[in-house]
Parts: C-alpha cells; sequence; structure tokens
C-alpha cells in the first residue's frame, strides 16, 4: 500500500497546501493510506482531512514517519543539517547551484532518502504538469504595484501578508493605487504567454495599468532590452535556466530609465543563470523590498513564496493540477516520479563533497 504522508509546512506565511481534503478521498479510494499532520496555519482545515478518511499525526511528526511513507509538502524542511532517510515531494530549488540547495542534497545522501523535486514533474514532453504560477504571477504583480505605490508617497513597500480571496486583495491594492493621485504606471511582463505572466498581466489589467507583454519571439535576440527601462514596473515571469538572456544588467541602476520596480516573480536571484543582475537575495513577507538605487529609485522585489498571499485559490488550483499525477505514486519508479527520479539521481551524482 502507498503511504503519502502530507506534513505540515514549517515556513512563516506558509499556509498553502498540495492536496485538498477531497483529494485524500479520492487517494484512499483507489487504495493509498494517508496521513494528514495537524496544522494550526493550513488553509484547509485538518478536520475536512480527518472526515475525508485520512490518519491524523501530529504536526512536525514527519521524522518519525514509517520508513516507506512518501512525505509530501511544498517548501523547504527545517534547515537543521539532519540526513534525511524519506521519500520526500516538495519544491527543493536544489537543481541551479543553489547553495542552501547543495546543502539540501547532502542531508539526502547521507539519509538515503530521495527527493522528487514538483518543479521537474514532467509529461513525455517536458512540461511542467502542475504550476502555482498564475497564482504567483497574479500576487507578484500586486505586490510590485504596492512597491510603486509606496515610492508615490516617499517611502519604501511595508509588511504583505495573505488575503482571504482575489477580491480582497484587488480591492485593497486598487485603493493603494488610487491613493497615490497619480496616473498608473506602465509595466512590461515577460513570459506574458506562461501561467506566470498570465496572472501577472490579468493583475495588472484588473488595476488599470498598461501592459505590454513579451514572451520567446520578443526576447530570442539575446538583448539588450533597453525596451524594459522605459516601462516603470518590469515583470519577470521566466525561470532562471541555462541559455536565460539577462534582461536586466547591473547598469540599469544608473539615470536614464523609467524603471522604478522590478518584480522578480520568477525568483532565483542565487542562481548563476538569473536574468536580473541588480540584486542577490530574495525579500520576503516583512521587507518586501530591496532597494538597489536612489537616484532614480529602483527596488527590487523577490518573495519565493508569492502564491501564498492568497492561499485558498492557490492550493485549490495547484491541487486539482497534482492529484492526476499522485494518483500514480503507486508507480513511482515509471512516467512523471520516475523521470524525477533520474534528475535527482543526475545532480546527486554531481555534488561536491
Amino acid at each position: 500500500m502507498t503511504h503519502l504522508w502530507v506534513r505540515a509546512e514549517s515556513r512563516p506565511n506558509e499556509d498553502r497546501v498540495g492536496i485538498t481534503p477531497e483529494g485524500v478521498r479520492d487517494l484512499i479510494r483507489r487504495g493509498f493510506a494517508v496521513t494528514v499532520e495537524d496544522s494550526p496555519r493550513r488553509i484547509l482545515p485538518v478536520e475536512d482531512y480527518r472526515r475525508a478518511g485520512a490518519t491524523i499525526a501530529p504536526e512536525g511528526s514527519w521524522v518519525e514517519a514509517p520508513a516507506d511513507a512518501i512525505v509530501f509538502g511544498l517548501k523547504e524542511l527545517p534547515e537543521d543539517g539532519t540526513p534525511l532517510t524519506h521519500r520526500h515531494i516538495m519544491f527543493g530549488h536544489a537543481f541551479k547551484g543553489q547553495p542552501a540547495g547543495q546543502e539540501l542534497l547532502k542531508r539526502f545522501r547521507a539519509g538515503g532518502g530521495r527527493l522528487y523535486d514538483l518543479e521537474y514533474l514532467l509529461d513525455d514532453d517536458g512540461r511542467r504538469l502542475a504550476a502555482f504560477g498564475y497564482w504567483a504571477g497574479y500576487a507578484g504583480a500586486a505586490v510590485a504595484l504596492k512597491c510603486w505605490a509606496a515610492q508615490a508617497h516617499g517611502g519604501i513597500c511595508g509588511p504583505v501578508h495573505p488575503f482571504p480571496n482575489k477580491e480582497a486583495l484587488a480591492a485593497s491594492l486598487r485603493a493603494e493605487l488610487d491613493g497615490t493621485g497619480r496616473v498608473r504606471p506602465r509595466a512590461i511582463v515577460i513570459g506574458a504567454k506562461g501561467r506566470v505572466g498570465t496572472g501577472a498581466a490579468d493583475l495588472c489589467a484588473e488595476m488599470g495599468v498598461r501592459v505590454t507583454k513579451w514572451d520567446m519571439a520578443e526576447t530570442a535576440h539575446g538583448g539588450p532590452f533597453p525596451e524594459i527601462l522605459l516601462h516603470e514596473v518590469f515583470l519577470n515571469c521566466i525561470l532562471a535556466q541555462p541559455g536565460c538572456p539577462v534582461f536586466v544588467p547591473e547598469s540599469a541602476v544608473n539615470p536614464g530609465r523609467a524603471l522604478t520596480v522590478i518584480g522578480d516573480i520568477a525568483c532565483d536571484p542565487t542562481s548563476e543563470f538569473s536574468p536580473i543582475k541588480v540584486y542577490d537575495r530574495t525579500t520576503d513577507w516583512a521587507a518586501p523590498a530591496l532597494r538597489v538605487a536612489e537616484r532614480p529609485l529602483l527596488d527590487v522585489t523577490a518573495i519565493d513564496n508569492l502564491p501564498s498571499m492568497l492561499p485558498r485559490e492557490s492550493s485549490q488550483d495547484y491541487a486539482a493540477q497534482l492529484l492526476p499525477v499522485l494518483r500514480q505514486l503507486d508507480a513511482i519508479d515509471a512516467g512523471p516520479w520516475g523521470r524525477a527520479a533520474a534528475i535527482y539521481d543526475t545532480h546527486l551524482k554531481e555534488l561536491s563533497a
């Protein structure tokens, strides 16, 4: 019997979950065993999982789960250096040379476990099978516009928080933008045809922001891209990967630009492939903006769990995409799970001592 163990998220401001109670009920009907950890933060109540038939376990008890359990979470594990003995499903952020990712791989190597990275669950043609992209784009564009509004008031964006639904977020942001007394900024979205870019463009449209939509055709020449500097807001929705052009070079901090806010929604600044070279670390909910230039102002926002600003919509959307793949866990050495395992094995072999 395949045993899926849904752990509680340990990261602050992480209220999402990758499977709904309805999904748990579906897997149990198919012969799976499902354990769900209690969590005071998860957007969906634990009692709903109990009613769906899941066994409820204490928060953080996955470390004592049966050896054959597959531990399922979204964001990073506590960075305590302990060896990881289980098979884990999560966003590991470990395959692009990220320093924290290298430490994570060393923990798996030490414990004999295995990482099935959610970013690398791919179909036969190499396309992502499930992604939080739309809501990352929607929330990321919202934070970038909050940064612009804060600049208009002579400050820098203050703490952000989750919203009960998209309508509440939109109403709050619209009031902030109206309160500046200024004409809405111009925004350029790169990756506009993807899920992330679609979400970003949709939020901008709802706020009355004029959007220039770019995708592969507009960036194929490899740069430079002076058009980006002619917009007040740039929203990067392209994942960092080998061959990705530089959209914002280090020289972009210099005067002579309209650009004052960069929303790096793809958010991978520690990767050598990052297309934005004016910053080197992520931002967070408490301090969402990093000021990288003063004259004129230039702020970067790069929060790496943006969809948790809308935890209900993003969880339900992602869980619906992922459930058909979770149903295949009883054949974990084949199909998308087998492909994810092969990617992990390749990077583990390349891991330095």
